[in-house]
């Protein structure tokens, strides 16, 4: 941490620019469909800029949001892992996404970028990065687990050796369903209260994850969506949706932040598929690829 107040603007313009080159990715990979805008204000401080993608031809549903907002106290989940910042104002501002392809063998991605700067007056702003990328297949191949962690890893490698498998480590850990037993996917990373560097060290690594989303991602996209599928694999793909929606609602961090701030619901929720199906007590047909799902792909490996 530094004495130095950081620049939250240099931040913003940030992450306005990474929206703009994500969608710009998105849909020129989906060829059909262009993403609508809906600018919103927040009366107690903020705004932002949401962008959703629906109904494309290889999109069901991608969702691109900037926000920052403010306030004079942080909500409960932003002090609940340090309470000596409780009643403190507060900026936040991010970039979140998660993209809902329509074929089956696309798997669902999702990514955050995050600054929070608390402050009082007549002492030194707090201030700290988050995110992370986490991706989460239905029918997983395991080069495509394996180009997404390289990825990652490669983003992190000028910060330090230790930083990739510290940050993998804490992503298989938060995507854990604890009720189901199993990871939501196959992870990615997740850092948080990340002020360990200076500002620009720190800001550094944030762009660098933030960057590396596309390379990431899109590759994989193009390499399945032309994929056949059919009425079996999609099934699938609506019952494990599920999953999504159950850790959205009942663990995630920025999701029950944005609801305890008076956030904008519509951009907090936009994060949920289009559509989903949950079935009683189902199983996979042994030796199937839906089964392999669960034996060889929800529980935390080493990718590299």
């Amino acid at each position: 941490m530094t004495a130095a107040k950081p620049d939250i603007d240099a931040v913003e313009r940030y992450l306005l620019g990474l929206q703009d080159h994500i969608c710009d990715a998105i849909a020129a990979t989906d060829g059909q469909t262009a993403f609508a805008e809906d600018r919103w204000s927040r009366a107690e401080g903020g705004g932002g800029i949401t962008r959703v993608l629906a109904d494309g031809a290889v999109f069901e549903k991608a969702g691109v949001n900037y926000s920052r907002v403010s306030g004079t106290s942080l909500p409960p989940s932003a002090s609940a892992h340090r309470p000596e910042l409780a009643g403190r104002g507060f900026s936040a501002l991010g970039v979140s996404l998660v993209i809902h392809p329509r074929n089956p063998y696309v798997p669902t991605a999702h990514m955050n970028v995050r600054f929070f700067m608390a402050e009082r007056e007549g002492a030194e702003p707090v201030w700290w990065f988050g995110g992370g990328y986490d991706l989460t297949p239905y029918y997983p191949y395991e080069e495509d687990c394996r180009h997404w962690h390289r990825t990652a890893q490669q983003a992190c490698a000028p910060f330090g050796e230790d930083v990739y498998p510290a940050y993998k480590k804490w992503c298989d850990e938060y995507f854990f369903l604890k009720h189901r037993g199993e990871t939501r996917g196959v992870g990615g990373l997740f850092f948080d209260d990340l002020n360990r560097w200076d500002f620009d060290t720190s800001f550094a690594f944030q762009r660098s994850v933030g960057d590396s989303f596309t390379e990431a991602y899109v590759p994989l996209v193009r390499k399945r969506m032309a994929q056949p599928w059919g009425e079996r694999e999609r099934q699938f793909q609506l019952y494990r949706r599920g999953r999504y929606v159950e850790f959205n609602l009942v663990f995630d961090r920025g999701t029950l932040f944005g609801l305890q701030s008076g956030g904008r619901t519509e951009s907090i929720l936009m994060s949920l598929p289009p559509l989903v199906r949950w079935e009683y007590d189902w199983k996979p047909e042994p030796g199937s690829h839906e089964a392999s799902l669960y034996s060889d792909f929800l529980h935390p490996r080493d990718w590299l």
